[in-house]
């Protein structure tokens, strides 16, 4: 499933399964993400996205001009949970991270999900609220692998 979207700058956007050829421009987004800096920076220091990663899950990325990545997100449909969700630190606030989430319910609807589990990043708990994903309680921290407890929640699939 792909589809064509536009971000409040212009920019036509694609949001496109990912493939293999992917994995390393999605492990860069990753390790380079700034909301991973400071004490959340060990956590992401020797996290990889996998060509098998990719092949395994759904994985979906949104796309610029020249495929530029802005964006992308994992799916798991069994338990269903949005396991990984990024956007690119130049590309926040231009709606990306909102149309990932679209296409994600978009998705988990159409494999007959009714809700989708999230355990955020602390500092991204404000916006998984604010695109509908209801607070359901908190996983705590499981040292060495994530050193704090994270908000857990749940996006329901209309």
């Amino acid at each position: 499933m792909t589809s064509r979207i536009t971000s409040k700058g212009g920019e036509g956007v694609l949001i496109r399964r990912a493939v293999a050829r992917d994995a390393k421009r999605l492990t860069r987004l990753v390790r380079s993400s700034r909301a991973y800096e400071g004490p959340y920076a060990p956590m992401v220091a020797g996290y990889r996205v996998g060509p098998d990663y990719i092949e395994t899950h759904e994985v979906y990325v949104a796309v610029g001009a020249e495929d530029r990545l802005l964006g992308f997100y994992a799916l798991l449909l069994a338990p269903p949970e949005l396991d990984l969700m990024f956007v690119a630190d130049d590309a926040q606030g231009l709606g990306i991270g909102r149309r990932l989430v679209a296409h994600m319910t978009g998705r988990a609807r159409a494999a007959g999900l009714d809700r989708v589990r999230v355990v955020s990043h602390p500092p991204a708990e404000g916006f998984y609220r604010s695109v509908g994903a209801l607070r359901t309680g908190t996983a705590r921290a499981n040292p060495p692998a994530v050193m704090w407890d994270r908000p857990e929640l749940e996006i329901p699939i209309p």
